[in-house]
């Protein structure tokens, strides 16, 4: 993916892209190779599209938004929608407000996303993620890669989703939250606070009810990281310490391996608080 400072000269359009009469393409607009754009799409202004993109029908690409290669959006997105919010007054105060998304990202269809409030800062999405029909995306969200993001779920502004998450159908999560890597957020769950990396959240009021076993398998975490993380669970959730004592513990008595030192920095770097709420998991359940 092209960075905002190597942009394409604006205007170019491939000849390799198979463009729909229907079409409205604006002339600054880029278009990169083998792209295929179906009836009735909208490029605005300033937009890029990279090569090998798949743009369904009726979807609007609007403002300074960069798509890498690979992407594949459905029937009626709107990917570069000005930011919902009262301090957005136009390109008169919010000059080059970007969103910048990776490669082989799938939208669904009548997905949202908007654009970044802030000036010369953009939003960013990754690689290789999934958002189901009616997701939304608001402004100054960060999305990592290889996460899905579900049917009707709403991302309020300044979420950050990192890497291999997964929030389930119908979820709402609050404005400066984070969801942490691996971490699964089940459907119909109102997030207010931050869901630690590898947890698995559900319910309103949220709870964490363990480990996300079945992500941690699937993206292939070791057996013995496993078991170290449920240590670091047990005494996150169920030793009745504080965080800051909890997350002392943790340092003290687990090998610092890769993810324990990453929950650890999630967990020191959280600034609305985690999620503390538990609901008592199956002590036999099985990490191998």
């Amino acid at each position: 993916m092209e960075s905002t400072n190597q942009r394409r000269t604006l205007g170019n359009i491939s000849p390799s892209a198979r463009i729909h009469h229907t079409a409205l393409i604006h002339p600054t607009a880029v278009i990169g190779k083998n792209v295929e754009i179906s009836p009735y799409v909208i490029i605005g202004e300033k937009t890029v599209i990279g090569d090998n993109c798949i743009i369904g029908p009726h979807v609007n690409i609007d403002g300074w938004t960069i798509l890498g290669s690979g992407n594949k959006i459905s029937r009626g997105t709107y990917i570069g929608c000005d930011p919902e919010s009262p301090k957005y007054k136009g390109e008169s105060n919010c000059k080059n407000n970007y969103l910048i998304i990776g490669d082989d990202n799938i939208f669904r269809e009548n997905v949202t996303v908007c654009r970044s409030i802030k000036q010369d800062e953009g939003d960013r999405i990754g690689n290789n993620n999934l958002f189901m029909d009616y997701s939304h995306i608001a402004q100054n969200c960060r999305i990592g890669s290889n996460t899905v993001v579900t049917n009707c779920v709403s991302l309020a502004s300044n979420v950050v989703v990192e890497d291999y998450a997964r929030i389930g159908g119908l979820s709402m999560v609050q404005q400066y939250c984070r969801i942490g890597k691996m971490a699964m957020v089940g459907a119909c769950t109102k997030i207010v606070k931050d869901v630690p990396p590898f947890m698995l959240a559900d319910g309103n009021p949220t709870s964490i009810y363990g480990l996300n076993i079945v992500g941690l398998r699937r993206n292939e975490i070791d057996p013995e990281v496993r078991r170290l993380l449920k240590k670091a669970y047990r005494i996150l959730y169920r030793s009745n310490l504080s965080l800051e004592s909890a997350i002392e513990r943790i340092e003290k008595e687990l090998e610092a391996s890769y993810e324990v030192k990453y929950l650890v920095n999630f967990l020191k770097n959280s600034k609305r608080g985690i999620i503390n709420q538990i609901i008592e998991e199956d002590e036999d359940q099985d990490l191998d």
